[in-house]
């Protein structure tokens, strides 16, 4: 089995959405997805109402939200929350039950200092049977970059938000 593990990463919209296209092809081929979201605490956004009514699919999501890095206290706690999802995949990995994990958002968590790029590398080392893995978030370490077989950087040249517009169910949301 060779496995791809793939990253999208930039400043630029659609690196979840990219991820969330290739839930939808490895579902339409019944195989079975996690889909891991780190940082993200919002609910009621269509991906996770989607995502866990796909059969097939596992969705964990955890979490404390915006991350402000200029406060101490509240930057350990989501560091303590971070290190402790990725403890909890380990055991996911393990399973060995997975034909794809997306680890939404390990690239922003990891770039922000949740945790280290060796704790990145250590769970990704876990996965041996599986054969598809994608990272996405912004600022993707080097090492998580050359890691990859396919990288895809999104570039922002313009975004309706900086025009005032507010983030839109199915588009955002």
């Amino acid at each position: 089995m060779m496995q791809r593990i793939v990253l999208n990463t930039g400043d630029g919209k659609g690196k979840t959405t990219a991820s969330l296209g290739m839930v939808l092809r490895a579902v339409g081929h019944g195989q079975k997805v996690l889909f891991a979201q780190f940082i993200k605490t919002d609910t009621s956004v269509g991906e996770v109402n989607a995502l866990k009514s796909l059969e097939g699919v596992t969705f964990l999501q955890d979490g404390l939200g915006f991350v402000n890095p200029e406060n101490a206290q509240t930057f350990e706690d989501h560091s303590s929350v971070a290190r402790g999802f990725l403890r909890q995949l380990i055991n996911y990995a393990d399973l060995n039950t997975y034909d794809m994990i997306v680890l939404d958002e390990v690239n922003t968590a990891c770039g922000l200092g949740l945790f280290t790029i060796g704790d990145v590398l250590h769970l990704i080392s876990r996965m041996v049977d599986v054969p598809v893995i994608v990272l996405t978030g912004r600022d993707a370490p080097p090492e998580l970059v050359d890691l990859a077989d396919t990288v895809t950087e999104m570039r922002c040249v313009k975004h309706a938000y900086f025009q005032g517009v507010s983030a839109q169910k199915g588009v955002e949301c």
